[in-house]
């Protein structure tokens, strides 16, 4: 199996509370971005520290509570699969606090993390405060759903964003990568994307490679996985009959998303 390729690995950390996957910096290449996917039961709690990390809690299906003890926002989340194409609820906590999640029903969580030594507001991030957008023409046309942009500056890192590629059409693509601390032409952050498929038992296709191919990798992705990019440019491409969906999450040294485009396949923009 690949390195990049994480499957899911359900295990019940308490009653209700089910961690799906988990990538850290101590059992991944990723030094800036940490992420977990977490299952919640009704009435069910999970709670964390975070020290010196900061977290945006996406509410990826179902209804959930989130406090941090000091602030609690009630009753957030708006779908009941990724798949209606709407937009939902985050919360962004930041470092040196604590947070607790309760399911409102039966949920679905994504946690994502990145190293943080300044302590921002807590904030709910609301549906409505997503910006929606239509990237791409012809066989490379998305739906984004900006969670956390770099123009918003509610984060120190963390950068995060929802994906929808339509059944036979590229994504990421042409394929770009933003691995070089060489603003303002490109930046370093590191990404991940956690992928569900529609139907569920669909499956697409993403390569990782570098310029110099010392990484090269073409990964098949079903329903659940999580991919890892620590460098290098990485497109998606979606098979004819299913419809994909990706979260990713980005995190560097410095909050900017400037990428760089793969020469040999630029060409594609002037069409």
């Amino acid at each position: 199996m690949s390195k990049l390729l994480r499957k899911p690995e359900k295990r019940e950390i308490s009653e209700g509370v089910t961690v799906v996957q988990e990538v850290t910096a101590g059992n991944s290449p990723l030094e800036y971005v940490g992420f977990k996917i977490i299952d919640l039961a009704s009435g069910a709690k999970y709670s964390e520290s975070l020290e010196k990390q900061e977290c945006c809690i996406v509410a990826l299906t179902g209804k959930i509570n989130v406090t941090n003890h000091e602030e609690t926002f009630t009753n957030i989340g708006t779908r009941k699969s990724v798949f209606e194409r709407i937009p939902t609820d985050s919360v962004y906590v930041s470092n040196d606090r604590s947070f607790e999640i309760e399911g409102v029903g039966e949920a679905r969580v994504a946690l994502c993390y990145s190293p943080s030594h300044k302590q921002l507001p807590t904030k709910l991030i609301k549906a409505s405060d997503n910006g929606v957008e239509n990237r791409g023409i012809l066989n490379n046309k998305r739906l984004v759903h900006n969670i956390l942009p770099d123009s918003d500056p509610t984060a120190n890192s963390l950068l995060v964003v929802e994906v929808y590629t339509e059944s036979g059409n590229w994504s990421s693509y042409p394929p770009h990568k933003h691995d070089q601390d060489n603003l303002p032409d490109e930046s370093f952050l590191e990404e991940s994307y956690y992928h569900e498929m529609n139907p569920l038992q669909g499956f697409v296709f993403q390569r990782v490679y570098t310029d110099d191919r010392s990484l090269d990798e073409t990964i098949t992705v079903e329903n659940g996985d999580v991919v890892l990019v620590p460098a290098g440019y990485h497109p998606v491409g979606v098979p004819d009959g299913y419809t994909s969906y990706y979260l990713n999450v980005m995190a560097g040294p410095t909050r900017i998303w400037k990428f760089y485009n793969d020469p040999d396949h630029e060409w594609i923009l002037k069409r």
